[in-house]
């Protein structure tokens, strides 16, 4: 079978140092983002990967190789099913000589290679997985003594987005991964760590990348993760973070039934222009107004605001009682997250007490509030903390004068 094409690899947005924040105008800077990577199925050498197929197009393959549709069924639990979680041939049990030999001669099980794992103190693993270009992307299993054990999968190689306050964004966008490199990154986390935490029941598209940016593979990843005769992880269980980009946040509530979430972190367009570059093309209004109109629509469904807290700069208690008004009319809930330490970073983490000050007036306000612990930061595991950028790096960016002092 012949290789399809290579997916489009978007550049790296560069950034200027000697610019008041960005060398560009916003919609130049970001237009890349308006080109989605549509590599929809990953290919090794000739052979066709099998995780990179939803069950429909699995089964017109199985049924083209001259089969019956019913073992593409049976293969799919090989793959997903069954406690089995196939990733060689002669794990494909119950399949009959002639169908495991053509897959063995047309198809590949495995989309992605372990080279490491670390283990943090708190019990939190991080697995480094190489891609067949030798691309390293990580994954984090997050233990919970509750039973509920998360994995967090990675979306790309890298971020374009270059939000200050994460190591991912140090990095620059490498590479978006493929359907079968984000599914088989869930399906490595059970076949590694059920018998040692029991049942792998969430996932979050929160490791390296921005999920909506890769926005075809990221939708097809977490459809197949849900689908009820394979993994059959709650689509509720399932969540996707973005940054903001408005235009996928909106097909992913029309086309998608997992959870959302939003990284906030700034109540004002000021903050968020320096933190997160992106708001200058999505800000505020634009993001937090598409929120409230597309959920008024879904009666059902709710977004989680994600709000990392950086000392002195969105932390005091003037931005609480902004948020309350911010997200007036969206149904939601808001994650407050001690914003995690790591080389090259110039913010300070908001000290617990002030977090606990901060939550009680957001519930004084009517909201509902978490804080997360840091988990598995002692690895580099924690959020905000995955990824190498080596050599190249994107430059930080100016800080506003009024926050110079605080940094």
């Amino acid at each position: 079978m012949a290789a399809p094409a290579q997916a489009q690899v978007l550049p790296l947005l560069r950034w200027s140092r000697s610019a008041s924040f960005l060398c560009a105008s916003p919609g130049r800077l970001f237009s890349a983002l308006r080109r989605p990577a549509a590599a929809a199925r990953c290919e090794a050498g000739s052979k066709t990967m099998l995780k990179g197929m939803d069950y429909a197009e699995l089964e017109n393959w199985v049924q083209a190789q001259g089969f019956r549709p019913g073992q593409a069924m049976m293969l799919w639990k090989c793959l997903y099913g069954n406690n089995v979680w196939a990733h060689c041939y002669h794990e494909l049990a119950g399949l009959n000589k002639d169908f495991r030999k053509m897959i063995t001669e047309h198809a590949d099980l495995k989309a992605l290679t372990v080279k490491d794992i670390h283990t943090a103190s708190d019990g939190t693993h991080k697995i480094l997985f190489s891609l067949e270009d030798g691309s390293v992307i990580e994954t984090v299993i997050i233990p919970c003594a509750r039973g509920r054990t998360t994995v967090c999968v990675s979306s790309q190689v890298g971020c374009a987005m270059n939000c200050q306050f994460c190591f991912t964004g140090r990095m620059g966008l490498r590479k978006h991964l493929s359907t079968a490199e984000i599914v088989e990154q869930a399906v490595f986390a059970r076949r590694l760590f059920s018998d040692e935490f029991g049942s792998i029941n969430n996932v979050v598209f929160m490791g390296m990348g921005e999920p909506f940016h890769n926005i075809d593979n990221v939708i097809k990843a977490s459809a197949i993760m849900v689908d009820e005769q394979g993994l059959h992880f709650s689509p509720r269980k399932v969540t996707v973070s973005t940054s903001g980009l408005v235009p996928q946040l909106k097909r992913f509530l029309q086309e998608s039934n997992c959870s959302l979430a939003v990284s906030l972190n700034a109540t004002t367009d000021e903050v968020r222009n320096w933190i997160m570059p992106i708001n200058r093309k999505y800000n505020l209004n634009l993001l937090l107004g598409t929120l409230r109109e597309e959920l008024n629509l879904r009666k059902k469904q709710i977004v989680l605001f994600e709000y990392v807290m950086l000392s002195g700069v969105n932390d005091s208690m003037d931005d609480a009682k902004r948020l309350i008004e911010l997200v007036q009319g969206i149904p939601c809930k808001i994650n407050l997250i001690s914003f995690n330490p790591h080389g090259g970073s110039q913010f300070k983490p908001t000290p617990d007490d002030k977090i606990i000050e901060f939550r009680n007036v957001l519930i004084q306000g009517g909201l509902t509030v978490f804080v997360r612990l840091s988990r598995g930061d002692d690895q580099m595991a924690a959020c905000g903390q995955l990824g190498e950028p080596g050599d190249y790096q994107l430059p930080l960016l100016r800080v506003p004068e009024k926050f110079q002092v605080a940094l």
